[in-house]
């Protein structure tokens, strides 16, 4: 994984509990003075997420993208996978469903 590419892996439960630990996270990374290209959010370990937890994502891309970077998703489960297709976030997300399909995309 190249220089450009910072990988965040949250576990347990995104949700009303972790959001703020998350978003506080992701403003560090994305206020750091060498802030990465791309950040990877590798949520394979992620065993539940409500809409606090999509409402932290949807912050981290925000807060990524004013930092001039990207924010990627990947390894999610079936669950979060059904929470980003009924909220239509597909469409905002760069998803992936390995880091591997990822990386294959900066080849």
């Amino acid at each position: 994984m190249s220089n450009e590419v910072k990988v965040i892996q949250p576990s347990g439960r995104l949700d009303v509990t972790t959001a703020a630990d998350f978003r506080r996270q992701v403003n560090d990374i994305a206020s750091a003075t060498s802030s990465p290209k791309y950040l990877l959010v590798d949520l394979q370990e992620i065993t539940f997420m409500d809409s606090s937890g999509l409402g932290a994502l949807v912050s981290a891309l925000k807060s990524i993208r004013n930092s001039n970077g990207e924010m990627v998703i990947c390894g999610a489960n079936d669950q979060v996978q059904m929470l980003f297709e009924l909220t239509s976030m597909t469409k905002i997300f760069k998803i992936y469903p390995t880091i591997d399909d990822f990386n294959a995309t900066l080849s």
